[in-house]
């Protein structure tokens, strides 16, 4: 804590340093690539990764469509066209099969798939079909850092991993990001491009356009500090979850979330489904919980549902007459998932829940 102590005295706060340098080293280390790039936030590291990838005005850029506008507002800076593809049941993040049918009408630049709620989507289906038309994949792990897909770390499989550390994630620098690749020198590139694209040379000149996208020096030193207490904080989400599967065993109109079968999940948020014939709906969840001050949200309303978004084009291979996305945005509930939770305050929550039925 040397540097805040410097601050008093001189201050000046460098804007870099040796923290941010470590912090990027051990995230690339953590999640098994080669390097790193400490930025201020998961978004900028989406946005990174599209120029990364050669995005454009006009470009085409396939999207899941059951996550937060983070992932896909990215491609609005660059001018190019969002698509979005709908869940497939087993993990509720992105469809193979509705990717597939996406393909067969057009080729992306490029390809953001989402791991939602912690839990890796099916990245080797999905990686058969980009690789197919060498499409890059941008692997959108912002709340899946600690996850596994097979013997591999969420945010690993693709051409790039962009992790978050914004105040609601499983480890939080208040705000942040990392934007990850085994492809060293598109990293150098984004650390130039989110360092304004100062090139080198003794007064400021600029022959790229840049961002005010890195990392401070003491955020990184605050997740530096979070990095090592993560395995520990993903044994109590996993807890927490537990308690909630127990607990809810007796309701047959209440399911958890599903786990898929092919990794492990963070467990970030515990997530509840209710039966589509169910009489308690997620509002009468939320509301219930919301009169004991216990707060509740509903699951991500779907991009394509969106108003900004909805004149965009969305694949679905579910054939029902509702995409799978809408459907899991009707009858889902995330559940109060904070690691201070005592079992006492995880028995009055379902305490609440269970009233309803």
């Amino acid at each position: 804590m040397d540097y805040i102590q410097e601050a008093f005295d001189t201050n000046w706060i460098a804007p870099l340093g040796k923290n941010v340098d470590y912090f990027e080293r051990e995230i690339a280390a953590y999640a098994g690539v080669k390097a790193a790039a400490a930025l201020s936030s998961g978004t900028a590291a989406i946005h990174l990764a599209l120029k990364a990838c050669g995005v454009k005005q006009g470009d085409t850029v396939f999207c899941s469509d059951l996550t937060f506008a983070a992932s896909c507002n990215p491609i609005i800076y660059e001018q190019a066209v969002p698509v979005f593809i709908d869940s497939e049941r087993k993990s509720l993040n992105m469809s193979p099969a509705a990717l597939e049918k996406a393909f067969k009408k057009q080729v992306p630049k490029a390809v953001i798939a989402v791991n939602l709620y912690g839990q890796s989507a099916d990245m080797a289906a999905i990686k058969r079909i980009c690789d197919k038309r060498n499409i890059p994949i941008i692997e959108d792990a912002a709340e899946s850092l600690g996850a596994t897909y097979k013997d591999k770390m969420s945010g690993s499989i693709g051409k790039f991993g962009v992790f978050s550390f914004n105040g609601n994630k499983i480890i939080t620098t208040s705000g942040g990001g990392m934007l990850v690749s085994d492809d060293e020198e598109a990293i150098a590139k984004a650390r130039f491009w989110a360092t304004q694209a100062r090139d080198q040379a003794r007064h400021y000149q600029h022959s790229e356009l840049g961002y005010n996208y890195r990392m401070s020096n003491i955020v990184a030193g605050i997740g530096r500090g979070q990095l090592t207490i993560l395995s520990e904080r993903i044994k109590q989400k996993k807890a927490i979850y537990e308690y909630y599967k127990n607990a809810f065993e007796e309701i047959g109109e209440i399911e958890m979330c599903p786990i898929a079968s092919w990794g492990k999940p963070n467990y970030w948020l515990s997530i509840i489904l209710l039966e589509p014939d169910s009489k308690i709906k997620p509002l009468d969840i939320m509301l219930a919980l919301e009169k004991e001050n216990i707060e509740s949200r509903p699951v991500w309303k779907p991009m394509h549902l969106q108003p900004f978004y909805e004149h965009y084009e969305f694949f679905s291979d579910n054939s029902d007459a509702i995409a799978v996305s809408e459907d899991v945005f009707g009858r889902g509930v995330c559940l109060p998932s904070d690691t201070k939770m005592t079992e006492k305050d995880m028995a009055r929550v379902c305490g609440i829940i269970k009233g309803l039925f």
